[in-house]
């Protein structure tokens, strides 16, 4: 499997990433076949694995930690922090207390020393950016995680970062993990430039658009039992706008000779921005299907047709953006 820098961080990642949410009580509750996935991924060529602590509640590091016995050295192991873990209102976010505390238990579910690349799950409104950036270099020269990355920040707070580190002598933030599809293109107004500019790795998620751009999805007719469409939302299957751009790439997908996965996945991969894809099989049948796109690329003609469904920079579904602006929440307006 093609490999491409993370960064500037000297890494050498798989075009591809296992994403695990799955794995685990929000999906395959089988864990020896959950191992089998993990398993099946690195054989496969895949050698970064993307978990959470909030992920089934840390059950799923534990499947990860288990899968990762007597491997570990071949994978760069990325997690993350922000959600909550419990009731506490110091059991969340990213307060110096709760990421130290947070990192430990991760390590012990994931049976390991240190993280590869230890993300902020989202902003905290009320955490100073140099107070994050502070105790994240903190763990790295303790030796817990190797570098710090962010997921879904908007280009200014991704921005915020760089200078933080930078007024502190600290080590920065070596990537961003933003929504990206060819139904949610949001990405490309400025957060994949940002990432550019600033030297950043972009572990994109959701590529599939949660089972869209996999064909899953119907017009009219209810969803797979077990899909996402479950516990996601009206939205994953009565967007109208979706339904019809997914009806014009299959399309496109035919006359190119792919499946409307291929065509998705190998889309994402062409922006120049994008260092790997974060893909999310519950089994490992649907893993050999994902990873059938090997060395996959797009003609001209063929991105121009996409454009031409999907505008650059649209998302076709508001809650795909992943995040809404705290200064939108009602007492922030300073409104009753």
């Amino acid at each position: 499997m093609e490999h491409r820098p993370l960064g500037t961080t000297g890494l050498q990642v798989s075009r591809l990433a296992l994403g695990t949410m799955v794995l685990g009580a929000w999906g395959n509750t089988d864990h020896d076949d959950c191992v089998r996935v993990v398993h099946a991924a690195l054989d496969a060529g895949i050698d970064v694995v993307d978990t959470a602590d909030v992920y089934a509640d840390g059950e799923t590091e534990e499947i990860v930690g288990r899968a990762l016995r007597g491997r570990r050295d071949e994978v760069v192991l990325c997690t993350k922090f922000w959600n909550p873990m419990g009731p506490g209102a110091n059991q969340r976010g990213a307060s110096r207390r709760w990421i130290v505390q947070a990192l430990d238990a991760s390590l012990r579910r994931l049976q390991t020393d240190w993280i590869d690349l230890y993300q902020v799950h989202r902003p905290d409104p009320d955490v100073a950016m140099d107070e994050l950036v502070g105790t994240l270099d903190d763990l790295v020269r303790q030796g817990k995680i190797r570098h710090a990355g962010t997921s879904t920040w908007p280009a200014e707070l991704v921005v915020e970062g760089q200078w933080a580190a930078e007024r502190r002598h600290a080590h920065r933030f070596v990537s961003e993990q933003p929504p990206y599809s060819v139904l949610t293109r949001g990405a490309e107004t400025s957060v994949l430039p940002t990432c550019r500019r600033h030297g950043l790795g972009v572990l994109v998620w959701a590529p599939l658009n949660g089972g869209w751009l996999t064909g899953k999805y119907r017009r009219d007719v209810a969803p797979p039992a077990g899909s996402r469409a479950e516990y996601a939302g009206d939205h994953m299957t009565t967007n109208d706008a979706k339904h019809d751009a997914v009806d014009a790439l299959r399309e496109v997908a035919a006359d190119a000779g792919l499946s409307l996965t291929h065509l998705a996945l190998a889309w994402v991969l062409e922006h120049p921005a994008v260092t790997t894809a974060i893909v999310g099989p519950k089994t490992p049948a649907q893993l050999a299907d994902l990873v059938g796109v090997g060395d996959v690329r797009l003609d001209a003609a063929t991105l121009d047709r996409i454009d031409a469904i999907v505008a650059p920079g649209t998302n076709l579904a508001d809650a795909d953006a992943g995040w809404t602006t705290w200064e939108l929440d009602a007492p922030r307006r300073r409104r009753p």
